[in-house]
């Protein structure tokens, strides 16, 4: 059931000392989430898939394409969030939009053939394929793997372009260090294990690197007891607001010319013993009976808006293998 933040911790927080499983979703904001055990999920309205399997599933030739806003309407809301970072209220602003898509494929046909490390499918609300993990909980340590930075892997030396852009080198500095201050609040002995490492996700389209950090924390004995307040207080996901976050998101909420909702909020899982989540990004909405895909980037200081712009439309997309 959807539950407000304060009863949503709290549920959290009653259900992980049982060692009792659960999912659960939440909004960008940590407003509000969808929660509830295992074993109380119906399968017709929550269907759910982490770090899946290589699956020998085909894929069906099928119709996609996409009407993003027009280069003008980016470029107003890209100098918006730029004024806001030269004068100071910002470094890194995650600005994103809603793209109307037309395909012959279902919300349930999108999550049976796409790839993705986290897989959600709401009702006939939503779907999410996203490779990004917000945290993963282990044996009491908490890791996150910040995701900044992405290419088509086509262009001669996509790779080293990547990682020798000074903008995305500035950006992941940026999130990077967001995520691990965020850690500090609730870890001691945060570390960042690996820095800028490239991974390969395919498209329907084409192939996208994209560049990624992890970060590791010993969280506290006790901290199964408060496993909703810990969840909670990193939100919203640094990886998806930016820095620094309560200015930034006011940015966001200005310059953005829709209402994210569940779109970049968290979605996880419980086992009993360890806990895995997702950013949900990569998201595909019904609205009247229209279906929309919401897409962005970082902003930095460093930013071109042709650039950018061209990222936000690449990252409208079905991965498949």
């Amino acid at each position: 059931m959807i539950l407000s933040r304060n009863d949503a911790i709290s549920q959290i927080n009653t259900l992980a000392p049982k060692k009792r499983p659960f999912f659960f979703f939440t909004d960008f904001l940590g407003t509000k989430a969808w929660i509830a055990p295992s074993d109380q999920i119906d399968p017709e309205k929550l269907s759910f898939d982490f770090d899946e399997a290589d699956s020998k599933i085909s894929t069906p030739a099928f119709d996609f394409s996409k009407k993003p806003a027009d280069f003008i309407t980016f470029k107003k809301s890209f100098d918006q969030v730029v004024r806001q970072i030269n004068i100071g209220n910002s470094f890194l602003v995650n600005l994103t939009f809603k793209t109307p898509i037309f395909t012959d494929l279902s919300l349930k046909d999108i999550y049976r053939i796409s790839r993705a490390k986290y897989k959600v499918l709401f009702e006939d609300r939503f779907v999410v394929f996203s490779p990004e993990t917000f945290v993963k909980i282990i044996d009491g340590k908490i890791y996150s793997y910040p995701m900044k930075g992405t290419i088509d892997a086509s262009l001669p030396n996509a790779k080293e372009k990547l990682l020798d852009d000074p903008k995305e080198l500035a950006e992941h500095v940026t999130i990077t260090d967001l995520i691990r201050n965020d850690l500090s609040q609730v870890a001691e002995q945060v570390n960042v294990n690996k820095f800028r490492f490239v991974t390969e996700v395919n498209t329907h389209e084409k192939k996208l690197l994209q560049v990624s950090s992890e970060i590791e924390g010993t969280l506290p004995e006790d901290y199964l007891q408060h496993l909703g307040t810990i969840l909670f207080k990193l939100l919203p996901a640094g990886s998806i607001s930016g820095a620094p976050k309560p200015k930034t998101v006011e940015i966001i909420q200005s310059a953005e010319t829709y209402d994210r909702g569940y779109y970049t909020g968290v979605c996880g899982y419980f086992d009993g013993k360890n806990l895995n989540s997702g950013v949900m990004i990569r998201f595909i909405e019904k609205e009247d009976g229209n279906l929309y895909y919401k897409s962005g980037g970082g902003i930095t200081s460093f930013s071109q808006a042709d650039k950018e712009y061209q990222e936000f439309i690449d990252k409208v997309y079905v991965p498949i293998h």
